[in-house]
């Protein structure tokens, strides 16, 4: 079993990963806004199905590999950094919208809303990128089989997720009402959020210079 230490240091990472805008906050958003909060926490079960596949992967050893060489880790990085900056774009750009902005989108079945959460959660690159770079780090040997440790920062980083996901599902329709209310905080809201999305695509770039 992990440190206490080691496992709430991890806890806030994922944190901060859940509350950063990426393709799961914007498509539980704007599936609540349009469908209800209902719709909202069955899309959010589909998610997490999405999230297993990434812990999976992380707990069998991908990570290990991308580590092993170095080439591919570097890659990924450089991918997450440009979806990063495409994520920026599409918020910065002439006549954007927010996901906070009122959407008229059809209602799904539950069906499909379980499965659009999981596609949408497991080919999420913010997601593989955050498995691959973050889990190495609070990995080790001297805690134990490296799988069980695998699973158990994947269990934390899923109980965060829902979190800050449950939340978002709840305040979404309440969110998007007053922003409509206030267009000027509709539009600041999406500059702030390209600001915050291109700052990681830099910061990763950065980083992965630094590693290099």
């Amino acid at each position: 079993m992990m440190p206490l230490h080691e496992l709430l240091l991890f806890s806030g990472t994922a944190l901060l990963l859940a509350v950063s805008p990426g393709p799961n906050m914007v498509y539980l958003l704007s599936r609540s806004i349009c469908q209800g909060r209902q719709a909202g926490v069955i899309s959010l079960v589909g998610v997490f199905a999405g999230f297993l596949v990434h812990i999976c992967a992380a707990a069998i050893g991908l990570s290990a590999l991308f580590l092993a060489i170095p080439v591919a880790y570097v890659i990924l990085k450089w991918m997450g950094a440009l979806y990063l900056l495409w994520l920026a774009w599409q918020a910065l750009k002439p006549n954007a919208t927010s996901p906070f902005q009122a959407q008229d989108l059809p209602d799904d079945s539950p069906s499909k809303l379980i499965l659009m959460g999981f596609l949408t959660s497991a080919l999420n690159p913010k997601i593989a990128v955050f498995y691959v770079s973050i889990f190495p780090q609070f990995i080790s040997p001297q805690y134990g089989s490296i799988f069980f440790q695998g699973i158990e920062l994947g269990l934390t980083q899923i109980f965060v997720s829902s979190c800050v996901n449950l939340t978002v599902i709840f305040s979404a329709a309440g969110l998007a009402s007053w922003f409509t209310r206030h267009p000027l905080w509709l539009k600041i809201q999406r500059y702030v959020m390209g600001g915050v999305l291109a700052g990681l695509a830099v910061r990763l770039v950065l980083e992965q210079r630094k590693n290099t």
